[in-house]
């Protein structure tokens, strides 16, 4: 597909905002920086509330006429939602669309576009919960010894991908946050990193020796051959001296774990819920493992206690007698 087209049969978004009337166009733009500047959300979550509030406000177009934006109410969020439905949208996306379509009125209230909020009388669909795939402790032994293999000749882009590997391995960052790091946010000595996560929450992560020699031969042997400014402060860099893009470090770790016969099929994410289980499964407490991974609640950091009971159920019916 080429890279900027809509999907067949699906409406350009951009198309679709332009033909908004002035002031629901305004509304979207009001709401985009608020979204980026005040709560701090990252491009690509910005973009998915963005295209959910166009699709909402222009059926609000079709609908309220006149009324511009007062016309958005309970009725035509349920409407929208429905027709959403109708059309075979799945529950997640769903929940998804109410989650944005929710937090834009709630902005629109306080803003004073909107005479009353009709977001929390929305009801939220339930998403499914899946539980996420995660290599076997063994596995992500074997992920990084093959990463490490591939780092023997010096290669510096070598050395970077299995640094990068041990980092997201022994500290579940998300891939953002790794991009993200600088070389003052690693404290060698202490073996932590200063992380900058969701909503600019800052939280320090620690790393263990493997972690701690790959990025000492990246630091000393790989980045000094990749950097071309000296003002460039970050940790991991791309092979033209730029700060690494995460579609970079997704394709390392599709190949580090895609070494491993038998592995599920991992990007980053894939690791943060490989060390989020394998703590919990050392024996961490989910209070500590919350704080390690940055959730902001403690229901999410808890799925992982599903994903090890599912094991520990898994092991049960294969070697006991009575299973």
């Amino acid at each position: 597909m080429t890279a900027g087209r809509p999907r067949a049969g699906r409406p350009d978004l951009g198309e679709v905002r332009a033909g908004l009337p002035e002031e629901l166009g305004s509304a979207v733009d009001s709401f985009e920086r608020h979204l980026a500047a005040e709560r701090g959300l990252s491009v690509h979550t910005v973009r998915g509330y963005v295209a959910d509030v166009v699709s909402l406000l222009s059926r609000v177009a079709e609908v309220a006429g006149d009324a511009g934006l007062r016309g958005l109410d309970l009725s035509v969020l349920r409407e929208w939602l429905s027709a959403q439905h109708s059309a075979g949208v799945s529950r997640s996306t769903l929940a998804r669309r109410t989650a944005s379509a929710r937090a834009f009125t709630a902005w629109a209230f306080k803003a004073g576009l909107l005479p009353a909020d009709p977001g929390p009388r929305l009801a939220v669909p339930s998403r499914p919960r899946r539980l996420p795939p995660v290599l076997r402790a063994d596995q992500a032994g074997e992920a990084m010894s093959a990463s490490a293999s591939g780092a023997e000749q010096g290669d510096p882009v070598a050395l970077r991908d299995h640094a990068v590997v041990e980092v997201l391995y022994a500290t579940g960052v998300r891939v953002a946050e790794l991009c993200g790091l600088d070389i003052g946010d690693v404290d060698r000595e202490r073996r932590v990193l200063r992380v900058i996560g969701k909503g600019d929450k800052e939280r320090v992560v620690p790393f263990g020796l493997p972690a701690d020699a790959a990025l000492d031969r990246w630091l000393h042997s790989g980045r000094p051959k990749l950097l071309r400014e000296s003002s460039n402060t970050a940790l991991f860099l791309g092979v033209r001296g730029g700060r690494l893009d995460p579609r970079a470090v997704r394709r390392t770790v599709h190949d580090a774990v895609g070494a491993v016969g038998g592995a599920p099929d991992l990007g980053p994410h894939g690791l943060r819920h490989s060390a989020a289980t394998h703590l919990l499964e050392g024996g961490a407490d989910l209070r500590s493992v919350q704080e390690l991974l940055g959730h902001a609640t403690l229901a999410t950091t808890q799925l992982y206690t599903h994903v090890t009971v599912e094991r520990l159920k898994a092991i049960h019916d294969r070697t006991h007698p009575r299973s």
